[in-house]
């Protein structure tokens, strides 16, 4: 496994996102309340350029006529057709076996790394 850096950590504040290639592939590096997150930058679903689409929440589970909002910058969705993913994981809110590749973060001396391998 190889750390790649990829910006500091100040580049990246709560609530962004930087988009960066490394090692070939282009990777949406996520800041969610001071923890960093990266997914791959490609929709299973046709292609799309995932990270390009809007930072939202979610509705949560609630009773019949109420709907509870959560969840909020932790998920991405498609900008070409909706689709949604979980930012942490990579896993779509629709389907178990739908997502696209997350990849671990770590941040030394200030710099963020993306771990491939």
């Amino acid at each position: 496994m190889a750390v790649y850096y990829i910006a500091e950590a100040v580049d990246i504040p709560p609530g962004s996102h930087k988009v960066v290639e490394v090692s070939g592939r282009s990777i949406g590096v996520y800041n969610i309340k001071g923890e960093f997150y990266a997914i791959h930058n490609y929709c299973p679903h046709e292609g799309a350029p995932l990270c390009k689409g809007d930072v939202c929440g979610t509705t949560l589970d609630s009773g019949v006529y109420e709907f509870i909002y959560g969840r909020d910058q932790e998920i991405v969705r498609c900008p070409w057709h909706g689709w949604e993913f979980d930012i942490k994981t990579g896993k779509s809110l629709f389907n178990d076996k739908t997502r696209t590749r997350s990849y671990t973060t770590q941040v030394d001396e200030g710099k963020i790394g993306v771990v491939i391998g």
